[in-house]
């Protein structure tokens, strides 16, 4: 059986966000939790990653990361350098916007090592967190199937992405 850990972003993914939602699809999805989700800090968020999936075949793991998750999941690669079944990168934030609009020593660099697991970007045209050929440039970069969807904001709650029929499949093609 395949086991689906979804990851949020900053300050959490609240009830009608698309995480939610495909969280409620199934027994086998977890949420991983975090102590603060509105101060981040992307090594201890990264080290409840490698806590959570703990006692999980690797194999039988897959990460369902939103935004910040993204970033976390790729900080999680290099301080571990573990590997999963796949992972659904989906909006990662570009590091410099989350630096000038949440906190400059969030996340020190870029994290552009390549992951060393089946992964999907799936990135927005008009997403205010990602101009989308730096979604491409994190794509490349991680080695990931890159997905643009269009127009989608950032593909959260706020951009009217609660149902997510599309993610759910693109996610379906992972496990």
């Amino acid at each position: 059986m395949t086991h689906y850990f979804i990851i949020p972003g900053y300050q959490g993914s609240g009830a009608d966000h698309w995480q939610t939602w495909i969280e409620s699809t199934q027994p086998n999805f977890h949420r991983i939790q975090q102590r603060d989700w509105d101060n981040p800090d992307i090594e201890e968020w990264a080290d409840n990653i490698d806590k959570a999936i703990a006692g999980y075949d690797p194999e039988s793991v897959v990460l369902v990361a939103h935004s910040l998750g993204c970033l976390t999941v790729a900080e999680w690669v290099k301080r571990y350098n573990r590997r999963v079944k796949a992972a659904l990168l989906v909006a990662p934030p570009d590091v410099d916007v989350i630096r000038e609009k949440v906190d400059d020593r969030l996340v020190r660099e870029t994290p552009t090592q390549r992951i060393p697991f089946r992964t999907t970007l799936v990135a927005s045209t008009n997403d205010p967190w990602m101009k989308i050929e730096r979604a491409e440039y994190y794509a490349r970069n991680w080695g990931s199937e890159f997905i643009n969807i269009g127009e989608a904001g950032h593909i959260n709650s706020l951009s009217g992405y609660g149902e997510w029929q599309q993610g759910l499949e693109i996610l379906k093609k992972l496990g």
